[in-house]
């Protein structure tokens, strides 16, 4: 088994494991991906009941079988939780593990040797890990969390305990775009994918459709999303464009025929082309591929 790439996971939907009533249309739902949260959503006195919600889905109904993929939000490391949900959730069924509130790349080391333990005694394994990015220090940290292990298939922003504590403001513009450079840019390092932080105004689509938008044109793979009315804009704001993957097929086809030719320097539709031009023309096609869209035809 391989580590999950998460590279054509435009939006995750959240689901509080201890609603096991909306299982079952969450799973019908557009989302690439389903987040069951054992953390943040559920009660302290009902954790015990959202783990053994979570885990009998994921063994009885795993969203694979319906084309999805399935990530649990654990409670963080150093909880009296931790442990417990990674032996309850570990085994088939499970993708990706998104640990929150992680501190430091000794943070990911730590959990994953939980996790590895886990995985001996259920007979699975690797499974990937998704690292919230949600505090100053992980903020700071971000480069060496992201590299920290080669199960990292992701990095997610936690706008709500990275801005709330400290009163900045969810919706001021500087804020967001600095801190997803500084997160897409750690990503970049470690050549995993950088997630957009969920939108908590669900009354607002047109604002979270926005925000998808800025965070795709930073390079991010997609956005969390907390209720099934903003799956739609974050799809479209990160699905590719048959524009841009026919400029794509260009590019590469002329990167092929000046190689054929010996040529160093060319341009395609007006602008001039070299290596890093060529990779990320590769690297949208391959997207493309895995959701199975073609360029369209000249």
């Amino acid at each position: 088994m391989t580590v999950t790439s998460l590279a054509a996971m435009r939006s995750k939907l959240f689901v509080p494991g201890s609603r096991p009533e909306l299982f079952a249309k969450a799973l019908s739902s557009a989302a690439d991906a389903l987040s069951y949260d054992l953390e943040d959503a559920v009660a302290e006195e009902r954790k015990a009941e959202a783990r053994a919600a979570v885990a009998k889905t994921l063994r009885e109904a795993p969203p694979s079988a319906v084309g999805k993929i399935a990530i649990v939000r654990v409670n963080a490391l150093g909880t009296a939780h931790f442990a417990d949900d990674i032996a309850a959730i570990v085994g088939p069924g499970l993708d990706v593990i998104n640990l929150p509130m992680v501190q430091s790349a000794e943070d990911i080391r730590a959990a994953v040797a939980v996790i590895a333990a886990a995985e001996a005694a259920a007979g699975t394994g690797p499974i990937a890990i998704l690292a919230n990015i949600e505090t100053p220090k992980s903020l700071r940290l971000a480069a060496e969390i992201a590299t920290a292990d080669p199960r990292l298939a992701g990095l997610q922003i936690g706008y709500g305990d990275l801005f709330e504590p400290f009163g900045i403001a969810r919706d001021e513009e500087s804020a967001l775009q600095s801190v997803r450079l500084a997160v897409r840019i750690a990503a970049a390092e470690a050549g995993i994918a950088a997630f957009d932080g969920a939108l908590a105004a669900i009354a607002s689509p047109e604002r979270c459709g926005a925000e998808a938008a800025a965070a795709q044109r930073l390079g991010f793979a997609g956005k969390s999303c907390i209720h099934p009315s903003q799956i739609a804009v974050v799809n479209a704001a990160f699905q590719p464009q048959p524009k841009a993957l026919a400029h794509a097929a260009r590019v590469v086809a002329a990167a092929e025929d000046a190689e054929a030719r010996g040529i160093g320097a060319y341009t395609v539709d007006g602008q001039m082309v070299d290596a890093p031009f060529v990779a990320s023309a590769r690297a949208l096609l391959a997207l493309a591929a895995r959701m199975g869209l073609q360029p369209p035809q000249a």
